[in-house]
């Protein structure tokens, strides 16, 4: 039987593995709710975007990807109500897009004029 500072310092131990436990819990927690925000994946494969149209909300955030292995891509926005440029896009890079504004953009290749993705945000 253990003596009274044995129960103590097992009392202790316990507090402080149960304490460990509910803050793990509770970080684990605020990493899962703030990469549960809506997350949209375009890929650029083939001097295409895909898929070629997506409909998202205001705010969301939409993330293009390079998937072309030996292409350069050049993803920009170009309108009276949002402007994005991404810049040059290497093979294998993403970039991601918050539209805060509801509408209709094209998402257009600076390299590959026929590139084309219609965003429509609700």
């Amino acid at each position: 039987m253990a003596t009274s500072d044995e129960q103590v310092v097992f009392r202790g131990a316990k507090f402080y593995g149960i304490a460990a436990m509910a803050l793990l819990t509770a970080v684990s927690g605020m990493g899962w709710a703030a990469s549960s925000a809506p997350h949209f994946v375009v890929s650029q494969l083939g001097q295409n975007f895909q898929p070629k149209e997506i409909t998202i909300q205001r705010d969301d955030t939409l993330q293009i990807v390079n998937d072309d292995a030996d292409l350069l891509h050049h993803a920009y926005i170009s309108s009276e109500r949002f402007s994005f440029d991404a810049g040059d896009m290497e093979p294998g890079s993403k970039v991601d897009i918050k539209f805060p504004v509801a509408g209709e953009f094209n998402v257009l290749c600076g390299i590959h004029p026929k590139m084309r993705l219609r965003v429509r945000v609700n």
